[in-house]
């Protein structure tokens, strides 16, 4: 971003604590707010590759909302809802219009 756009070089717990601020999640359920709070935070400590996997909603942070399937079923209505919202919160960490104002 630093050299792409000219703008300052953001630490991932600084992408993290912007994402928060803006309530880019409003439209989700409470579960799953804090699903993503959870990786979001996983984001902060190691980066989006450990985001994107499935085996991430196996932290422990998350076994009170059952397995992945139940996770990804039942919260967020399928496979397909949760990969949407994921992708969100990635697009979300890396929101450019964001960095600007900053």
């Amino acid at each position: 971003m630093h050299v792409a756009f000219d703008q300052k070089p953001l630490t991932r717990r600084e992408r993290t604590n912007n994402v928060k601020k803006r309530d880019v999640f409003g439209k989700y359920s409470e579960q799953a707010k804090v699903v993503l709070d959870a990786l979001l935070e996983k984001f902060a400590d190691y980066g989006v590759q450990d985001m994107e996997g499935a085996n991430v909603l196996e932290l422990s942070l998350l076994d009170l909302f059952g397995s992945k399937i139940q996770i990804r079923r039942g919260i967020f209505g399928g496979v397909e809802q949760y990969t949407q919202a994921v992708k969100e919160l990635e697009l979300a960490l890396y929101d450019i219009s964001e960095q600007k104002q900053a």
